[in-house]
């Protein structure tokens, strides 16, 4: 059994507006109905493979047990990191964690941001790079490329693969970067890949590996772990030691300081979806390029993306070639597609300007749901809350403000006081400010309110909690 390793705790900005800091890419249906880090579980999941080991930050634990729950698919364990130390001290925890119970398994590290349409073939490449990986090697994954491109660092092989044949060959050494010239040559040369970001090793090896060439991880990642607490249904790793721990990629830290490394070709489609211009390439387009998703018209228009993700919001593009326009509630991105790499510039001008944009998904998602800010004005704001079924909110009051509930889908079970009542579909209720309440959902499907809240200071922190079933203080 191979044990997935999935690495979902990234905040991508270049596909801004969609994502976001609070909402990451990871866990957008980008392309299809499910999102990245969904399809990333699903293609590493059935034989030959074990529940999956997640490893994430605090904000997004839950997001990760809902979107597996919705494949159906129970992980090993959820690892919580403390603070975002790159790729190498992730991929060393999560073998010190197997190492109790499975030492000489292996461990298969994917990214849960890349597309990969074709599972079969994916399966086959890593089938084919078993054996080696059972003989102490790290192997590693590369894309056969179809461009001479510039954007992502390359695997240069010992010769170039045989046709016809997925195997693992000998790897001679990684490569930045390149610039357009390079990148061409290696095209040509036919024994470079792209580095895909996927790993596959014992855990008995990567570990060793870890204690040759970065030994100064080994202490802080281990007493991380061990000195780790349980939390509900996630191991939080313990966050003095874990803040020791350097800042450093797999890559740097071991990867290209190994010298027993083999690297297998992968030569169906992929992208890492690294900007907009990428999800364009992946998306279905027109005889002219044009790319639609949400309601989105396009009129006399040649490679473009036009991309609406409120069905609110009608998004019109005429006369437009070679621009990509991306429509949120809240924001609108309209860019030059040659520079969607840029993107990141724009989250960093509203980030100056103190812009919620920059960070802040519209849809707040929480262990119980989700709610949106319908409307904000001095003194009240109108919000619409989702509760999934079963799900409860905590018991709690406000210091600041008053709330008025309206249900419109399902039944809520409310708690006022010392009064516990269901509150069904057109049904209100009123919370008065500091009374001490909860929201439940008793119901099997998604239960909907609107909430309207009034008062002197309405910001999330206005909360005290007695009781949650979540553990949140």
């Amino acid at each position: 059994m191979i044990t997935p390793i999935l690495l979902c705790g990234g905040s991508g900005t270049r596909l801004w507006p969609l994502s976001r800091k609070s909402y990451p890419k990871q866990f957008a249906p980008l392309i299809g109905s499910r999102s990245l880090f969904q399809d990333a579980a699903l293609r590493l999941s059935g034989d030959g493979f074990a529940a999956p080991v997640v490893l994430t930050n605090a904000d997004f634990r839950f997001i990760v047990t809902d979107q597996l729950a919705d494949m159906g698919i129970a992980p090993g364990a959820i690892l919580i990191e403390p603070q975002g130390r790159n790729t190498a001290p992730a991929v060393l925890a999560a073998a010190v964690h197997l190492e109790q119970t499975d030492p000489d398994g292996l461990m298969l590290v994917a990214p849960s941001d890349h597309v990969v349409p074709d599972a079969d073939a994916f399966r086959e490449a890593v089938a084919a790079g078993v054996e080696a990986a059972r003989a102490g090697k790290l192997v590693t994954f590369g894309i056969a490329p179809d461009r001479p491109e510039t954007g992502y660092g390359y695997l240069e092989l010992g010769r170039p693969p045989r046709e016809g044949t997925v195997e693992a060959i000998d790897l001679t050494a990684f490569v930045e970067k390149p610039d357009r010239a390079r990148a061409e040559a290696m095209l040509a040369a036919g024994n470079y890949l792209w580095n895909a970001g996927l790993f596959l090793f014992s855990v008995r090896a990567i570990i060793g590996a870890f204690e040759t060439h970065a030994p100064g991880l080994v202490a802080p990642v281990r007493a991380a772990v061990a000195e780790g607490q349980r939390d509900l249904d996630f191991l939080r790793l313990a966050s003095g030691p874990w803040a020791e721990a350097e800042d450093i990629s797999i890559d740097y830290a071991v990867m290209e300081r190994a010298s027993d490394i083999a690297a297998v070709p992968y030569g169906g489609r992929w992208s890492d979806l690294g900007d907009w211009h990428a999800v364009w390439r992946e998306m279905e387009r027109d005889g002219d390029g044009v790319a639609v998703s949400g309601p989105a018209t396009a009129i006399d228009c040649a490679d473009t993306l036009l991309r609406s993700e409120d069905e609110g919001v009608e998004l019109v593009g005429i006369g437009l070639q070679g621009v990509i326009a991306v429509a949120m509630p809240d924001a609108v991105l309209v860019a030059d597609a040659g520079r969607a790499q840029e993107v990141r510039r724009a989250v960093d001008a509203l980030k100056s300007r103190q812009a919620k944009q920059a960070t802040a998904f519209p849809k707040d998602h929480r262990p119980w749901g989700w709610f949106e800010s319908l409307v904000v004005g001095d003194r009240f704001q109108v919000k619409r809350i989702v509760v999934h079924p079963g799900a409860a909110l905590s018991l709690q009051s406000h210091h600041h403000r008053a709330e008025h509930w309206i249900v419109v889908q399902g039944t809520a079970r409310v708690t006022v006081g010392d009064e516990v009542k269901l509150v069904t579909e057109n049904q209100s209720v009123y919370v008065p400010l500091g009374a001490v309440h909860r929201l439940e959902n008793p119901g099997k499907v998604d239960m909907i309110l609107i909430e309207v809240q009034t008062g002197s200071y309405l910001g999330e922190d206005d909360i005290i909690r007695y009781e949650d079933v979540y553990s949140r203080t």
